[in-house]
């Protein structure tokens, strides 16, 4: 089984840059998409199809802003949107698709880095969101949660570690928050299971030529229930091409 997971910083804007064409030839079973900034019914036009796959959405209430989408071959069981609560739900941050006691999910975090109100809107989520994941993890059910989730974990996971320390995306208490995921909460680093490399990112800095340099941020990650770890076969970040700041990235397990 293939999964894809991207930030496209805008689904019609990465359509022009050929995302889609591209995912047609992935072969994925799921891919899940985020920040797509519209809502469903303007896509009129644009080039969002993949042939063979249904499309599901989850769009934010405010005009071009958040939203996720989720792509997938399968006949899902159920779709659900949103985790129940109502500030992020209006923000298209979570949808849900079960196939069989399979469920994939594309996320979005919010990000912090706009400034104080928006750093706090992200731990309040941090704070509703941990609960929710640990009672999905009592359930007889196997998760594969794909998306931006606005956090490098450790060191290894950003360039500049050192000078980012009181950034949002990187705070003590943001990665205190992962230590948890990964720990006590019972999930685990799909990316890491095969990939312990240093310089392994999947977003950039529109500035200073950080994608030439590779002076990068991994916080696009697929974040797996732990009964799933030893699954994961393969995992590849795709920088051949760019359509948005953020770069695919493609696991691929044994199910």
């Amino acid at each position: 089984m293939r999964i894809i997971t991207m930030n496209v910083c805008g689904i019609r804007s990465a359509a022009k840059k050929g995302l889609f064409r591209w995912l047609a030839k992935q072969d994925a079973d799921f891919i899940c998409l985020q920040e797509t900034r519209c809502h469903a019914h303007q896509l009129a036009g644009h080039d969002v199809e993949i042939p063979g796959y249904r499309a599901y959405f989850f769009d934010a209430k405010r005009k071009g802003y958040a939203g996720v989408a989720l792509y997938t071959r399968h006949e899902p069981d159920k779709i659900i949107r949103g985790f129940g609560v109502p500030e992020f739900d209006d923000e298209g941050r979570y949808l849900e698709a079960q196939v069989g006691d399979l469920s994939v999910v594309s996320v979005y975090l919010p990000s912090g880095s706009a400034g104080p109100e928006r750093q706090a809107s992200k731990f309040r989520f941090l704070d509703a969101f941990m609960p929710y994941l640990e009672r999905l993890r009592r359930r007889r059910r196997r998760y594969i949660l794909c998306g931006d989730w606005n956090i490098a974990h450790k060191p290894i996971d950003l360039k500049n570690w050192k000078s980012n320390q009181k950034n949002s995306g990187f705070l003590p208490e943001e990665r205190a928050w992962m230590d948890r995921l990964f720990g006590p909460a019972g999930y685990v680093d799909a990316f890491r299971v095969v990939n312990p490399h240093p310089d392994q990112y999947t977003w950039w800095s529109n500035r200073g030529q950080a994608r030439a340099k590779n002076v990068g941020w991994r916080i696009d990650y697929q974040v797996i229930s732990r009964s799933l770890a030893e699954r994961v076969r393969s995992a590849s970040i795709y920088k051949d091409e760019w359509f948005s700041d953020h770069a695919p990235l493609t696991i691929d397990y044994d199910l």
